[in-house]
C-alpha cells in the first residue's frame, strides 16, 4: 500500500470489502502515526479514513476499541465510527503477494487541530475524560505492560550500543538520557494496584482531537485497554497543560471540569504519573531500536529516528510534575 501505481486496485478492494459502492475510488496518504498510516479513501461524493496497520493486528484489541467507542458515543462523546466490513469484522486483512496488510475503515472527519490553550477545549476535554471513565467502568484485566513497566538496564544498553555502532548523530543524547533521566523516571514506574480499573482510550493527546463542524471529535482509539483512572488522568493532565512548560491555570481548569463531570481520579504525587513515565520510556526505547532495525523499511527506520530524538528532547521532567502536583493540591 505504500507505493501507488495505475494498476493498484487496493482502494477498490477496500470499497468492495466494506460495501461502499462501485466508485471510481482514489486513496491518498494523509499522515503516519506510530502504529499505522492514514489514507483518505474517496468516491461517490464521500470520503472515509483508512488506517493501514503497519505492525500487524491484535483482533481482540480492535474489539475493545469498537466496544469502548460505542459505549462512549452513548454518553455523547463524538468520534469517527469504526465501520464493520461486510462480514461484520471491524478490521480486515487484504491479501497480497507480499503477505497482506490489515486495515480499518472510519468516518472521515473534516476539522482543525484542537488548541489545548483554549479554555473551551480544556473544559470539553476534562468532561470528556470523566465520561470516558464512566463508559469503561468494570474492567478486570490488568493493564498492558507497556503502561506498567519500562526497559531495564540491559535493554537500554543493547539499544544504545546499536545506535552508537550505527553512528547515528543523536547517540550522545540517548547516552545522557539513559544515564540520567531514564532511571529517575523509572523509579516511579510500578504495576497498578488491583481495583479502580477502567477500559479507556489510553492516548488522550491534543493531536488526537479535531474541532469539526459540530465541535470536538476524539480520534485514534487503537490503544483502548485497562488503566487505573488516576494514572490516565495524571498523564493527560500533564500533556494538556503544557507538558514540561506547566500552565497552572490550564491544569486547574481541566481538573475542575473533570471533577464537575463526575471524574473520580485524584493526583497524589509523582507515583500518579507512572503511566506517563512508562509510556515515554518505552516509546523512546522502541523508536531508538526501530531506527537501527535492519528488517524494517528505510521509511520505518527514519520515522523511528525522528520520533526517538523528538521524545528524548521532550521527555517528562520530574520538576514539572512536582509543580503540577503542588498546584492541584492548593
Amino acid at each position: 500500500m505504500a507505493v501507488r501505481t495505475p494498476s493498484d486496485d487496493t482502494a477498490g478492494v477496500i470499497a468492495e470489502r466494506y460495501s461502499l459502492g462501485t466508485g471510481p475510488w482514489t486513496m491518498t496518504p494523509v499522515t503516519r502515526g506510530a502504529l499505522g498510516q492514514i489514507w483518505k479513501l474517496s468516491g461517490n461524493g464521500r470520503s472515509w479514513a483508512v488506517k493501514e496497520l503497519l505492525f500487524g493486528c491484535d483482533e481482540a484489541q480492535v474489539a475493545r476499541e469498537a466496544a469502548l467507542r460505542d459505549s462512549a458515543a452513548g454518553l455523547g462523546i463524538a468520534s469517527p465510527r469504526l465501520h464493520p466490513d461486510r462480514h461484520g469484522a471491524h478490521v480486515s486483512r487484504l491479501h497480497s503477494p507480499g503477505g497482506g496488510t490489515w486495515v480499518k475503515l472510519y468516518d472521515w472527519v473534516d476539522g482543525v487541530a484542537a488548541d489545548p490553550a483554549d479554555p473551551d477545549v480544556l473544559t470539553w476535554f476534562g468532561r470528556t475524560m470523566a465520561l470516558l471513565h464512566q463508559a469503561g467502568q468494570g474492567a478486570v484485566a490488568p493493564p498492558d505492560d507497556w503502561y506498567e513497566r519500562c526497559p531495564d538496564d540491559a535493554a537500554w544498553e543493547d539499544a544504545l550500543k546499536k545506535v552508537r555502532d550505527a553512528g547515528l548523530p543523536w547517540s550522545g543524547e540517548l547516552d545522557r538520557f539513559v544515564a540520567t533521566s531514564a532511571p529517575r523516571l523509572a523509579h516511579w514506574v510500578t504495576p497498578s494496584a488491583p481495583g479502580d480499573l477502567v477500559t479507556s482510550h489510553l492516548d488522550l493527546q491534543p493531536q488526537n482531537v479535531l474541532i469539526g463542524p459540530d465541535g470536538p471529535v476524539l480520534l485514534d482509539w487503537d490503544n483502548a485497554g485497562s488503566v487505573a483512572v488516576e494514572r490516565e488522568f495524571a498523564g493527560a493532565l500533564h500533556v494538556w497543560s503544557g507538558g514540561n512548560e506547566v500552565d497552572i491555570p490550564a491544569a486547574r481548569l481541566l481538573a475542575r471540569a473533570y471533577r464537575e463531570a463526575g471524574g473520580r481520579a485524584v493526583v497524589t504525587g509523582p507515583e500518579s504519573f507512572s503511566m506517563l513515565f512508562a509510556t515515554a520510556l518505552n516509546y523512546i526505547h522502541v523508536q531508538a531500536a526501530t531506527a537501527v532495525e535492519p528488517t524494517v523499511t528505510a521509511a520505518q527506520r527514519e520515522f523511528g529516528a525522528r520520533q526517538a530524538v523528538a521524545f528524548l528532547r521532550n521527555a517528562p521532567d520530574l520538576a514539572a510534575v512536582s509543580l503540577l502536583v503542588a498546584a492541584l493540591d492548593e
